[in-house]
């Protein structure tokens, strides 16, 4: 047996047939369920749901309460099975490979009716060595079984103790014991989220067939060296050698925007073999960095690297690379107990604006690239530069990341542990090695992502008790803490990449939490690292209720989707009051809390239509928050606020340099469309980066320059401006709840449409005053420049940028416009 090995080691040695061969086993494939009495065609990637949806035999899982009526379905162990040939002659082939991408998430491997490999992971790709199974006609068989059954009976197979939470909140219809598997959090279901714990081939699946050798991955960091002040760049490159002779070669990398191109000789040896390789860029040449949405450019540079080996061997990659560094600042502030909590984006302090993303639909095979850049671009045009990419959902799929690179999105990215403990059984652990090292390679390579983060909410979890555990017994429950987020996932992201930093838990008090053995006694401390602010008990239009912390990365309230206008009105405006809290504190200290310096509201998308904190509805269309998110994420900004009866302005930019301006500040009485008076101040400075006072004047003396003004007949309007033209949008102050005002009366607003090319300008007129004026083409895709407006004029212009191609007519037809008084 030795000796036949050896002769087939020399064999895949010698030259023939050197190139390797890749096969795409994507397409039509067949499924079956558990006892055979239903087989139907299916498409990979994809999954059941998706399979029995396309064949009529299950309505639309998102109908009504199919969520339940179709629980069946994940109860079930699914097969799937494919016949296919192989174009090749694999006599020739020393070593073939089933590979697979993606795969949820439970299974056993056949091929021809022999096991070839099982998983057990949704998180990370799989290689099965099938080269002594496969024939020229094969038939591959993926066993799938119940991920509700197999959790349920890991579950009970973990006797030493408990490990809660057992199963979600009766409400949410879902099911039990998600973190004993490997896959979606949220598909057991989630608060805004229905549970469809689906089984499927859910990414690409292949054969590979190679003599001599086989690129496994390639993976590539820019460094910056800031002793020296110079780039490099450290290429890391995996091969499956199984030539038992030296493989010789080059590697030749090639940046020409850069003008590099750098020749390395190469000597592959039997076996799984990394090549590091290290490109030093020369000083002399100008490096254009990457910048995040707002405050810079998205350069990317084309890199190729070809490996020519013997036996006529190559192999090229292509990628683009950006450079770009990343430092999570935790110091002193002065005047303020406590240690900072913000980034720093190639050396400068940026806050962070943006939302939190939850997967774009139950099944992923929906969730395509149209849809990802529909929702991705209506990020940036909302003047969002950030995301959080949340851990209980996914790793986002390629096309995600480089989307966010394009656009300037930076990502906060969890690893996929959510709102629950975790065992550390060898097998479990097994799994999270292997996930987190492949995800880390995976995604290392993009600018965007700035920061890794272990879970959600689980040193909350932990510290504050959510699931009852007894004080004996926590111990237990902090060891695999420690040994899940801090031994494991956190060395593992250290291994493979330390060009960003790595924050275990959302909330965390971070450095502080890092000094208290990784758990910190208040996880929500607002002078320390980042927290997470709910209440709906308060009075969400009174700033007060709000934490001047360093860091908000969730805050948020609820609406359902497009048929309630009030419900969108109360979402939008909350937020809206609670964000420009946030961005107003980034520059102050007050009773010792502020320096806020990042406002990532929850949530941004929906994964069905529901409500939901959402401000994209599911499929991408804008709720009220999302256009008002547009405004108070703008890179300038004035924000109105009362305190013991002075009315407060405060400027806040974004900007990388000083500005010469002026503020104007007008008060309209609800009855009239003009101004009752207004007053513009002296040019001013604002400040790069910071937020300042501009303006204060009690409010009984604001209304004493009015003529007949109270709290209740009035509302103040201002922005930003030079000479000539707005620096910044209208924002606006109530002086009382719109509900008492006086003299608001039901405008009648009416619209003229007319076509610019691809949009369609909206020229409306009104005939009062109007708050929160909300217009809607129904079913027609597409978005508005302003919405959920405040109204104070007759005339007023506003656009419409569609996603499909529509018509004046149709528009006319579909339009409809409400404001605030035409809902009570």
């Amino acid at each position: 047996m030795l000796l036949l090995l050896l002769l087939l080691l020399a064999l895949c040695g010698a030259g023939s047939a050197a190139m390797e061969v890749s096969v795409s086993l994507r397409g039509s494939w067949r499924i079956r369920s558990g006892n055979g009495s239903l087989e139907l065609p299916a498409e990979v990637p994809g999954c059941v749901h998706s399979a029995l949806f396309h064949q009529r035999l299950i309505q639309d899982p998102y109908y009504r309460f199919n969520n339940l009526n179709y629980s069946w379905i994940a109860l079930d162990n699914w097969t799937y099975i494919k016949k296919f040939k192989i174009p090749f002659d694999v006599s020739k082939r020393c070593k073939v490979n089933l590979v697979f991408e993606g795969v949820d998430t439970v299974t056993v491997v056949l091929l021809n009716n022999v096991p070839v490999g099982e998983t057990d992971n949704t998180f990370r790709s799989y290689s099965f060595d099938i080269t002594h199974v496969v024939q020229a006609v094969n038939i591959i068989e993926v066993h799938f079984q119940s991920p509700v059954i197999y959790a349920d009976q890991r579950s009970k197979v973990h006797t030493h103790y408990s490990v809660p939470p057992n199963c979600p909140p009766r409400v949410q219809d879902g099911e039990c014991h998600v973190n004993f598997i490997r896959k979606a959090q949220c598909s057991f279901s989630w608060d805004w989220g229905p549970s469809f714990p689906t089984q499927g081939i859910w990414k690409d699946v292949r054969i590979e067939a190679y003599n001599i050798c086989h690129l496994n991955y390639f993976t590539f960091t820019p460094v910056y060296d800031n002793n020296i002040q110079e780039w490099n760049l450290e290429i890391e490159s995996s091969f499956d050698v199984i030539s038992s002779k030296p493989v010789l070669g080059q590697a030749i990398i090639a940046i020409p925007e850069l003008k590099i191109q750098q020749t390395n000789s190469v000597e592959l040896h039997h076996g799984e073999r990394i090549v590091k390789l290290f490109v030093k860029i020369d000083k002399s040449v100008t490096i254009e960095t990457w910048w995040p949405h707002g405050h810079g450019n998205q350069t990317g540079y084309n890199m190729t690297v070809l490996f020519k080996l013997d036996g006529g061997l190559s192999f090229e990659k292509s990628a683009k690379v950006y450079f770009r560094t990343v430092e999570l600042i935790e110091e002193p502030i002065k005047g303020s107990h406590g240690l900072s909590f913000y980034f720093k984006i190639n050396g400068l302090p940026i806050f962070l604006k943006g939302s939190n993303w939850i997967p774009a639909d139950s099944f992923q095979d929906r969730v395509t690239s149209a849809l990802l850049r529909l929702l991705l671009q209506s990020v940036v045009d909302a003047n969002m530069n950030v995301l959080r990419v949340w851990g209980g959902g996914i790793y986002e799929q390629d096309a995600f990341y480089e989307l966010c690179d394009e656009l300037g999105i930076m990502v906060w990215q969890d690893f996929m542990f959510a709102c629950a403990l975790y065992p550390t059984d060898q097998d479990f652990m097994d799994s999270v090695r292997a996930e987190v090292a492949y995800q880390v390679r995976r995604l290392k390579s993009h600018p965007s992502i700035i920061t890794w983060s272990g879970n959600n909410e689980n040193e909350a979890a932990l510290v504050l008790n959510w699931y009852d555990i007894q004080s004996s017994h926590l111990s237990t429950y902090i060891d695999d803490y420690v040994t899940l987020y801090v031994k494991n996932i956190r060395r593992i992201v250290f291994e493979g990449d330390q060009t960003r930093p790595f924050i275990t838990s959302s909330p965390t008090n971070g450095a502080k939490s890092t000094a208290e053995g990784w758990l910190s006694e208040n996880p929500y401390d607002p002078n320390y690292g980042d927290v997470h602010f709910y209440d709906y008990v308060g009075d969400c239009w009174n700033w007060k209720i709000f934490p001047k912390a360093r860091f908000v990365s969730e805050y948020g309230y609820q609406s359902w989707p497009s048929f309630s206008t009030l419900e969108k009105v109360m979402q939008a405006q909350c937020v809206k009051t609670e964000t420009e809290f946030y961005r107003r504190s980034r520059s102050e200290i007050v009773y010792g809390e502020g320096h806020t310096m990042g406002a990532l509201y929850w949530q941004l998308n929906d994964i069905w239509q529901a409500p939901s904190w959402s401000s994209l509805e599911y499929g991408g269309k804008w709720k009220m928050l999302h256009y008002f998110a547009r405004h108070f994420f703008a890179p300038l900004l004035p924000v109105g606020f009362e305190n013991e009866g002075v009315f407060f302005i405060y400027g806040v930019s974004d900007l990388h340099s000083d500005h010469k301006m002026m503020l104007t500040v007008r008060v309209h009485t609800w009855s009239s469309l003009e101004p009752v008076c207004s007053e513009t101040t002296k040019p001013f400075v604002m400040k790069a980066g910071e937020s300042a006072l501009l303006y204060d004047k009690p409010v009984a003396e604001l209304l004493r320059g009015c003529t007949n003004c109270t709290r209740q007949s009035c509302v103040v309007s201002f922005y930003l401006s030079t000479d000539r033209e707005p620096l910044s949008p209208t924002n606006y102050h109530f002086l009382s709840s719109p509900k008492e005002a006086k003299g608001l009366h039901k405008a009648n607003i009416t619209a003229t449409i007319s076509q610019q090319g691809d949009t369609f300008v909206f020229h409306l007129k009104t005939s009062a005053v109007a708050p929160f004026v909300w217009l809607d083409v129904g079913s027609i895709p597409g978005r508005f420049s302003d919405n959920g407006f405040l109204m104070t004029e007759k005339t007023q212009t506003v656009f419409f940028y569609p996603w499909k191609p529509t018509n004046e007519s149709e528009l006319e037809r579909a339009f409809h416009v409400t404001s605030l008084a035409d809902i009570y």
